[in-house]
């Protein structure tokens, strides 16, 4: 009996060695990142991208002026609200090529809308006071933000006829950022100490995913896969990007610059977002892996 338990100990020696062994030889994910931006603008923020690789953003032209865009290939086309074109955001994209973002009203509130086949439809709970979309599946079910008749904040998924409120539990706030065609859900919310978390909704749970290590974990993109994309700060308050997949956690940073936002990501493993030059001003990165 002795010697049979002195073979398991060993056999379990060996095991726990080759695992050690195999984790430590595991390769790193590596990023590859392409800078993007529209062609003679100021600044480029990039926000969305879906599995045909059209991305949508908000630029600055050349004179100042705010447009929400569309980019196909090289292809740029300005998708500027009527209701106030100088200050619409384009957030969210799907296969189909529906637009989510929103648009600053004559009242000074956020008010959601959706972009399709040229023309605008506003989405949003009724009686909200302001309301965001952010995130679109190939379903056509949107998520995003709106705040009640007391200024609290919480997240919503529209499955194209009923809004369901989704609340992070045991936070003061919670904003629903992307949803992937399972209908998983990426949210960002305040706890009870102030502290940005991040959470995952499948339909019946809500589920922490803080990137490890982080002071504020902002959940943005998720993929068919469940990979999630984010942005998160350090204790300097600098923002840096993060992947989840797999449940492990992968950090990156644009090397061109600082301040990276890891904003979407589709099916083909690319992730977008921007990051700041030296001076400051924001360009567009799309990174795959």
């Amino acid at each position: 009996m002795k010697n049979f338990n002195r073979a398991l100990l060993v056999c379990g020696m060996i095991l726990a060695l080759s695992y050690l062994s195999a984790a430590a030889d595991a390769p790193k994910l590596t990023f590859k990142f392409t800078t993007v931006n529209v062609p003679n603008s100021q600044q480029t923020h990039l926000y969305a991208v879906n599995n045909a690789g059209v991305m949508v953003g908000i630029y600055l032209d050349s004179a100042g002026v705010q447009h929400g865009y569309r980019m196909q290939g090289k292809k740029v086309t300005n998708i500027d609200n009527p209701n106030n074109p100088t200050a619409t955001y384009c957030y969210g994209i799907n296969s189909s090529g529906t637009i989510a973002g929103y648009y600053v009203s004559s009242s000074g509130q956020d008010q959601g809308f959706i972009y399709k086949g040229g023309k605008f439809t506003n989405v949003g709970p009724k009686g909200s006071n302001g309301t965001d979309a952010y995130g679109i599946n190939d379903k056509g079910q949107i998520v995003g933000d709106y705040f009640d008749s007391n200024g609290v904040e919480h997240g919503y998924v529209w499955n194209g006829k009923k809004y369901t409120t989704l609340d992070i539990p045991g936070n003061s706030s919670t904003l629903a950022w992307g949803i992937n065609n399972k209908g998983w859900v990426t949210l960002q919310g305040v706890d009870s100490t102030g502290n940005s978390i991040s959470a995952l909704y499948n339909g019946k749970k809500y589920t922490k995913i803080n990137v490890p290590g982080a002071v504020g974990s902002y959940a943005h993109g998720i993929d068919t896969a469940g990979d999630v994309v984010y942005s998160w700060t350090d204790s300097s308050g600098v923002f840096h990007g993060a992947l989840r997949t797999k449940g492990k956690y992968y950090k990156f940073d644009d090397p061109k610059g600082t301040n990276t936002y890891g904003d979407a990501i589709n099916d083909h493993h690319e992730i977008v977002g921007p990051f700041h030059v030296a001076s400051g001003d924001s360009e567009g990165f799309k990174a795959s892996y």
